[in-house]
């Protein structure tokens, strides 16, 4: 039997307790698949005295980062704690010192992950990050993995669950966004200040992850088309149900030959769309190869035992390769130049309500202008407003070009009697293909 691995975990949150539990409560289990007992040496903490919700020995607890980084007999760091800055220099000195990394941090796999993973290979470390996407669903292995002979052309999914919880509140229960925000505050599924989750950038760090394994192209946060769920009504999910969709926020990232486009948007997906049925702060992605075809991946996507789940069988993909003298070899460069589409080479059908003066001509006037660029209709719905003399159309359109829609919304803003543009959406049929 091979000596114990020792650990250091930065963190003892909510995530970081996860992983004392199962570190402790799975020696049997880890014993079994890698030989020999996992010891946890030292913990990273900002106050040694705080209530925990679980128990340490007090002798376990630093605030010093060195008495970890420094420590010889450290084999493996295991990164809960969060952070960018001083995160990443703490990493990169494990790395540096000889000492494997396992990180749930999405915020810093998205920012600096080819560098952090650079430093990895040349140290002949390994660093594993399956915690950063969904939770306890084994995305990142699965297209590392799972799916690495297959070429992956399309992944779009349901990658933060505070949204998700939002969504499904407003839409199943009739509740305006608010008051639906306060009660995930309340539940502990939305942050006091909830702005990563509800205006996209969470799902977006984790989509630059995804599309960057899933292609083999370097991609950038700064390539990901964001926008979120703040301006969401209750009347835009009402229209929607009238129309066959469920609204959800969904990443997305399509490859068509060379050229890739990665957004997070607002979306009506078809009711039929395996998507539209994940409630609540559940996770889901789809992800579509030329080979295997359609495959979804499903689970929590947070909480404390969920993640840790993830960490610690990273933690054992480590000491496996530790085993087998192979550590610092799981890192693969990207294979393609990054190439993104432009906005005339993206094509999606959209959801649009307007508010119009109520008189004779205008839908001829609207339809005129999206048939300067072919542009038709898939379903219309036209209805009175009790006030103003004004009447509210809901279009969903058959395919079109982002540019070409972008030009008609300007050219319906300069219409006399639209008064009013007061939503447009993203829109999925029932298949992801």
């Amino acid at each position: 039997m091979m000596k114990a691995i020792s650990i250091g975990l930065f963190g003892l949150g909510t995530v970081g307790s996860g992983v004392v539990n199962i570190i402790e409560n799975h020696q049997d289990k880890l014993m079994h698949q890698v030989g020999c007992p996992v010891k946890i040496r030292k913990i990273l903490v900002q106050d040694i005295n705080k209530n925990r919700g679980v128990s340490v020995d007090p002798l376990l607890l630093t605030t010093n980062p060195n008495e970890i980084l420094d420590d010889p007999d450290i084999d493996v760091i295991i990164e809960v704690m969060g952070g960018i800055v001083e995160t990443k220099k703490n990493i990169i000195a494990a790395l540096q010192n000889g000492k494997h990394v396992v990180t749930a941090n999405k915020d810093l796999m998205a920012l600096h992950g080819s560098e952090l993973l650079t430093v990895a290979s040349e140290s002949g470390c390994d660093l594993y990050y399956e915690a950063s996407v969904a939770g306890g669903i084994p995305i990142i292995r699965t297209l590392v993995d799972g799916l690495a002979s297959d070429r992956i052309v399309k992944m779009m999914g349901i990658v933060n669950g505070t949204t998700n919880f939002i969504l499904t509140k407003m839409s199943q229960e009739g509740k305006a966004y608010q008051s639906v925000l306060k009660e995930a505050q309340e539940l502990g599924f939305a942050e006091s200040d909830p702005t990563s989750d509800v205006e996209g950038l969470d799902a977006a760090r984790k989509m630059t992850i995804l599309a960057t394994l899933g292609f083999s192209m370097k991609i950038d946060l700064e390539d990901v088309k964001v926008s979120g769920i703040s301006n969401i009504s209750e009347e835009d999910l009402q229209y929607g149900k009238q129309l066959g969709y469920t609204m959800k926020l969904i990443g997305h990232a399509h490859r068509d030959g060379e050229k890739v486009e990665v957004s997070v948007q607002p979306t009506l997906l078809s009711n039929r769309h395996p998507l539209a049925s994940v409630n609540n702060e559940y996770n889901a992605i789809y992800v579509y190869g030329e080979a295997v075809g359609e495959t979804m991946f499903y689970g929590p996507g947070a909480g404390s035992l969920p993640t840790a789940t993830a960490i610690v069988s990273d933690l054992v993909a480590v000491m496996k390769n530790m085993r087998l003298g192979v550590n610092g070899k799981n890192a693969v460069t990207p294979q393609y130049p990054k190439i993104l589409k432009d906005e005339a080479e993206k094509y999606s059908k959209y959801f649009l309500r307007l508010h119009v003066k109520d008189e004779v001509g205008v839908f001829a006037g609207i339809t005129s202008i999206f048939a300067q660029y072919g542009v038709s209709f898939e379903k219309i719905l036209q209805l009175p407003v009790k006030k103003n003399e004004v009447a509210e159309i809901v279009l969903v359109t058959h395919q079109a070009a982002s540019s070409e829609y972008q030009n008609i919304l300007t050219l319906l803003r300069d219409l006399s009697f639209v008064k009013e543009i007061k939503s447009t959406y993203r829109v999925e049929g029932s298949s992801v293909s």
